[in-house]
């Protein structure tokens, strides 16, 4: 979303979820770190675990969906999709140049889930590009 102000129902639904997604996040991951540094977990517990700190980050994704089909101001709509339509396309252009010249030897190996960080600051990017285009009009 483009502003950080709720405006309507969505936006508000919008905008609580991502919070708590957040929170999960941030306590799942310190919980995975921590057991992962101080526990021996192998198996089917390790990749259970290793997973847990990644479905608030697609929970997060589920909310912006849930959003955009939720929204009613077309124009609000436009907005983020706009704004995700450039978080993709920044994640992917960087990753996809990154995985090139990892392949080549030119640089070294980056966990895959920075995509998702890529994508994320993706999404500050598309609020400039909005700000800069409606700033035209």
């Amino acid at each position: 979303m483009s502003s950080c102000v709720a405006r309507n129902a969505a936006q508000r639904r919008y905008n609580r979820d991502v919070l708590w997604l957040s929170a999960a996040y941030a306590l799942l991951l310190l919980a995975a770190t921590y057991l992962f540094r101080h526990a021996a977990i192998t198996g089917v517990p390790a990749v259970m675990l290793a997973v847990l700190p990644a479905l608030p980050i697609i929970g997060v994704f589920a909310a912006i969906a849930r959003y955009l089909m939720e929204e009613r101001d077309e124009y609000l709509r436009m907005l983020t999709v706009r704004q995700t339509l450039v978080a993709s396309g920044f994640a992917l252009s960087i990753a996809t140049i990154w995985g090139f010249l990892e392949s080549f030897g030119v640089a070294g190996h980056i966990d895959a889930y920075f995509v998702a960080v890529l994508w994320f600051a993706g999404l500050g990017l598309g609020t400039c590009v909005n700000r800069a285009i409606e700033a035209r009009t």
